[in-house]
């Protein structure tokens, strides 16, 4: 079983400026994890009503095991990526985190 990290974006107040900071700086820094087995970004579209989603952008980041996720996050990379946050995620990020299972 692997153990995710889900990071819910809320809606920027400048898209562009945050497309370009998530896309420019902080994935080159999460993809420095160790242990990071997957890495997923999804800007989600509106439903099939046309309302627009709760988040913006929705990162899903795969590891091994619990503690591989926490050694790596608690780490310097981990440090770098989360101090990176206020630079680009003022709208607020929802971090959960726990076991993941592949149905199918």
């Amino acid at each position: 079983m692997t153990f995710h990290l889900t990071a819910l974006y809320r809606h920027p107040a400048d898209p562009a400026a945050f497309d370009a900071h998530y896309d420019g700086v902080h994935t080159p820094l999460t993809l420095k994890l160790p242990g990071l087995e997957s890495f997923t970004v999804s800007r989600p579209g509106p439903g099939p009503d046309g309302k627009a989603p709760d988040y913006y952008l929705v990162a899903v980041l795969g590891f091994a095991d619990q503690e591989t996720a926490n050694a790596s996050v608690g780490g310097p990379e981990g440090e770098a990526a989360l101090a990176d946050l206020p630079n680009f995620a003022g709208a607020g990020v929802t971090i959960l985190s726990g076991p993941a299972n592949v149905v199918r």
